[in-house]
């Protein structure tokens, strides 16, 4: 019979693995060789917005052909990429065009990501992508945490530094009020985002948005708008002309986001709960 777990060794050991992810890195070498047509689909940089639709659509497809559990996140970026490209090809923001660099730097930081991992160059791939890849890879995660932990990887961690890789300081606050123009793209999708997850053997997740209402609608935007806003603030830091607060914000930007998928990923020290988890999740009530 298996022991019974006290709340108490459960918080302990949720916060052992955020501390574990804010201490140092993880990832081990691996002698992952890749697959040749997934490596050929991220092999070349995407230059402008058509080709982040065109070859993220492609990846997708390759993704759900192999039934790999990367399709859950790329699902939902894939598509509110292409919302936003449509509104950069409306010219509806102030800078249209900084929105169309930052949008295909954000595209390029996770394309390389792919890459790094099906490489197995770990030396390179982000802690954070490391995390959400490998728990895809093993495909026992729960839909919602492959959905989270990419998330957590593409906005905690790659969205401060694809704000940098284009610049933020040059006419800021136009940038700014850009930046956060993108978060009302996301409150229009996040129920057909939700629809999606649902979909993709997570019946029971319709079951549960349902009972929420609008609550989970509300707390999904607010929640990234705030990891959207943090990422800003680390990007300004990081345009910082004091090199010790440059350091200091990419080291944050890092630890955090490692941290915060160590947190996701918490469900597995508990057999128990993490079966309980994936019953809830695959059941339509």
């Amino acid at each position: 019979m298996r022991a019974t777990q006290s709340p108490d060794g459960s918080r302990r050991r949720r916060f052992r693995s955020v501390v574990r992810g804010i201490r140092g890195r993880q990832p081990e070498p691996t002698d992952r060789s890749g697959d040749p047509d997934l490596l050929a689909l991220v092999a070349e940089p995407y230059t402008d917005v058509e080709a982040v639709h065109r070859e993220l659509g492609a990846l997708l497809r390759a993704f759900e052909t192999r039934e790999d559990r990367r399709a859950v996140f790329l699902g939902i970026y894939a598509r509110m990429t292409d919302a936003v490209g449509r509104r950069v090809q409306r010219r509806a923001f102030t800078d249209p065009d900084w929105v169309a660099d930052y949008l295909v730097a954000f595209a390029n930081r996770y394309r390389v990501a792919v890459r790094d991992f099906e490489t197995g160059d770990t030396d390179a791939l982000a802690d954070p992508w490391w995390l959400a890849f490998e728990a895809a890879d093993g495909g026992d995660s729960l839909v919602l945490q492959d959905a989270m932990l990419g998330v957590n990887a593409h906005i905690n961690y790659d969205l401060a530094l694809a704000l940098d890789d284009v610049g933020v300081g040059a006419d800021r606050p136009s940038k700014y009020a850009d930046h956060c123009a993108v978060i009302d793209v996301i409150a229009e999708l996040v129920d057909e985002a939700q629809d999606g997850l649902a979909d993709r053997d997570a019946d029971g997740l319709a079951a549960l948005d349902s009972s929420l209402g609008r609550f989970d609608e509300w707390l999904t935007v607010v929640t990234i708008d705030e990891c959207r806003d943090s990422a800003w603030r680390t990007a300004v830091a990081m345009d910082s002309r004091f090199r010790s607060r440059r350091r200091v914000a990419r080291w944050l930007n890092d630890r955090t986001a490692t941290g915060a998928a160590h947190l996701i990923r918490s469900s597995r020290s508990s057999d128990r709960v993490h079966d309980a988890l994936v019953d809830l999740e695959r059941t339509d009530g």
